[in-house]
């Protein structure tokens, strides 16, 4: 089956790394994304995110022709469908969340009036088992003049298959050539059909499963992730609480041959392990104790070090009796969701940055992957690494950027530091 032309929708973290791999492998690729501004920045061969290496091989692709980014869907053989999926919004704050598939909907909506004979179809949003199914139900409203395999079988006119993205952030074109793939075919020849498809590009293997499983197969990579980032979040309060050094205590039981605790920190962000849990918790909430635990632990964590600051803030004012609240200025270190990326989404960081902000007179902002803040995002101040240094009272350290770890930020002689979160 020949993929001259493939078509990506959503040109986002995984979208425009997947694009142009397509693209620096000699296919035709077509990008579609809402965002008019992402769509204006590729077509410079510029890229709209921050990742290593991806801004010369977009920059390629386009001066070739390879690549280019357009707002409405085209015809072509392949159409892989990189959108999120977000929540639907929650009437109670102890209600498990619901996944929200509209933009799976409207991708679909979007390729559906283009689609021909023999193409493919490809989710690779990270999903709620059953997404698959749904997608192609949906495809199938909007094309009563074709057959798809939910109804046919093996000799439907367009195959679909889900394939989940499972790359680093920062790592993401490294990754993407040399991790094993999963992918779930509603048929066999769908699945056969998208192994073609990625071994334009991919080294690893790819391995066959069915739809459902395939989509299982993320949401439980990521939320064994977060199980165990919940045990050492659990374990840094409990570790407070009896005052004991919790880095000092996980290095040592890291000596055993058998254990390997993860590191603490303010919680849990990022568009994958802070989110896939709750899809399966929402299809299997009886069954997903733990996962749902686990859940709750990280997800309350920025709660705890809020209160950590308060209490800094505290004895601050205690030891400065001629100050008041409003004279103390925190630095917040880093906003993204983990270290050395540009990326904010269901950040922990960012979101204690912002209550700190509405909470406090002078709060100030470093992320050094970032231009400009936005302000609906968080009203911080944004300054420099050097500025926050010499200006602010405090300084909480919550994401781990190399920009920061220099000596004389981690020494903190001069610096009434609260810490690692």
């Amino acid at each position: 089956m020949a993929f001259e032309t493939i078509s990506v929708i959503g040109l986002g973290y995984i979208g425009l790394p997947t694009a142009a791999m397509f693209a620096a492998n000699g296919k035709n690729v077509i990008g579609v994304d809402v965002n008019q501004y992402a769509i204006d920045t590729i077509n410079r061969g510029e890229i709209h995110i921050i990742e290593p290496e991806l801004d010369k091989i977009v920059h390629k692709a386009v001066t070739q022709g390879k690549l280019k980014a357009v707002i409405q869907a085209e015809p072509a053989d392949a159409f892989l469908i990189a959108v999120p999926t977000p929540f639907l919004p929650i009437d109670k704050i102890d209600d498990i969340p619901q996944p929200d598939l509209k933009y799976i909907k409207s991708a679909a909506q979007a390729i559906a009036p283009v689609l021909k004979q023999g193409d493919l179809v490809i989710l690779e949003s990270t999903s709620p088992v059953g997404a698959t199914e749904q997608m192609a139900e949906w495809l199938a409203q909007a094309r009563t003049d074709l057959t798809f395999p939910q109804t046919i079988g093996e000799k439907s006119d367009i195959r679909i298959a889900h394939c989940p993205e499972r790359v680093l952030p920062g790592h993401v074109v490294k990754e993407l050539v040399e991790n094993d793939r999963v992918i779930g075919g509603l048929t066999d020849k769908c699945s056969e059909a998208a192994v073609e498809l990625y071994k334009t590009f991919v080294k690893g293997e790819c391995v066959i499963t069915n739809a459902r499983t395939a989509e299982m197969a993320k949401l439980t990579e990521n939320s064994c992730r977060d199980v165990q980032i919940a045990f050492a979040n659990e374990l840094s309060m409990i570790c407070d609480k009896l005052n004991i050094d919790v880095w000092e205590l996980i290095s040592l039981a890291n000596r055993h041959p058998r254990i390997n605790i993860l590191q603490p920190g303010p919680g849990v962000g990022g568009h994958c392990i802070a989110v896939d849990p709750w899809f399966i918790v929402s299809k299997t909430p009886n069954q997903a104790q733990l996962i749902h635990k686990a859940r709750t632990v990280n997800d309350t964590k920025p709660e705890w070090v809020i209160d950590k600051v308060k209490i800094a803030v505290a004895e601050f004012l205690q030891a400065h009796p001629n100050k008041t609240v409003r004279d103390v200025t925190i630095a917040c270190y880093g906003l993204a969701f983990k270290a050395n990326i540009d990326d904010l989404r269901e950040s922990p960081a960012l979101n204690i940055t912002n209550h700190l902000a509405k909470n406090f007179s002078n709060v100030l902002a470093v992320e050094p992957n970032i231009s400009i803040l936005p302000q609906d995002v968080c009203s911080a101040e944004l300054v420099s690494f050097d500025t926050a240094l010499i200006t602010a009272d405090l300084h909480l350290l919550l994401v781990k950027h190399d920009q920061f770890l220099s000596d004389k930020f981690q020494q903190g002689s001069t610096l009434d530091f609260i810490g690692i979160m």
